[in-house]
């Protein structure tokens, strides 16, 4: 497939213009093919708030069951949302809180009704590593936070084995990174692979997905600074094209791109995850 984009060759002073018609750009010489879906415009849609919006603090109530040295929920009301990069649309939760772990290494906003638990991190991650589990009000996964994940060699990538790849959201984030030969700066995004499906995931990254448009694996995680560790945030680690035998589930799959990258500029989830991710703060 023609016209996939590839962020990474991009120069960030144009990525408004680009990522707003990333969608319509990397499908064009597909529909003129015959050989993809054909993407509808997306000019209607409304930005998402980003992590600087100006939501006025209400109270502050610690979670339930918590003490000195457990984390801690804020709750605010969003008052004025302000625009950022990418085609999604605005958050449609109106009260969200604000999470902090216990010893106040990572904090993020999240809506009033969502639920986020701290649980056991990984085997193998590094000391003072935190792992907290997002759910929605009807106790439906949502994402996961993960800090000091061992550093992890992307999977190889045999020739003629790499599958096209489509950046559908693209946010910078600022959170603490390393840069290497194969880094970007952190973003928050959404990306479509296309398999037997389109599958559909989204996260936080500083990794360089592949080359001319195809990869084999798109990683969620951000480069932590040396021996902190890795960051990641998102639904699932990575995403490849699934086999047809494969569990895809917390990612996402869709038959059409169309569909994917509705789910992006419409979908009222994404907008509220989208807010969750970009309000991300990390101290190491």
């Amino acid at each position: 497939m023609k016209g996939i984009l590839n962020l990474r060759r991009i120069p960030m002073r144009f990525a408004v213009v680009v990522l707003a018609g990333a969608v319509l750009a990397a499908t064009a010489s597909c529909s003129a093919e015959n050989k993809g879906p054909q993407v509808t415009s997306t000019a209607g849609s409304q930005p998402n708030s980003s992590e600087s919006g100006t939501g006025t603090a209400e109270s502050t109530t610690p979670a339930t069951g918590s003490a000195a040295g457990s984390p801690s929920v804020t709750s605010t009301e969003d008052a004025s949302p302000s625009a950022s990069a990418g085609p999604s649309p605005a958050a449609t939760a109106v009260s969200w809180k604000t999470y902090t772990d216990s010893a106040k290494t990572v904090s993020f906003e999240l809506p009033q009704e969502w639920i986020a638990q701290s649980v056991t991190p990984e085997a193998g991650s590094l000391a003072h590593a935190v792992k907290v589990e997002v759910k929605d009000a009807e106790g439906r996964y949502i994402a996961t936070l993960q800090t000091g994940l061992p550093s992890a060699a992307p999977v190889a990538c045999p020739a003629g084995q790499a599958r096209p790849y489509v950046v559908i959201s693209s946010v910078p984030l600022d959170v603490p990174h390393s840069d290497g030969p194969e880094t970007i700066d952190p973003r928050v995004v959404f990306r479509v692979v296309q398999g037997y499906k389109f599958f559909g995931s989204y996260g936080i990254t500083n990794m360089v997905a592949g080359a001319d448009g195809q990869s084999c694996e798109l990683r969620n995680r951000v480069q932590g600074p040396a021996g902190k560790g890795d960051i990641s945030f998102g639904d699932v680690l990575a995403i490849h094209a699934f086999a047809a035998d494969e569990k895809v589930a917390p990612a996402k799959a869709f038959d059409t791109l169309d569909l994917a990258a509705k789910y992006v500029v419409h979908g009222p989830e994404f907008a509220n995850v989208q807010r969750m991710l970009l309000s991300l703060k990390v101290n190491l």
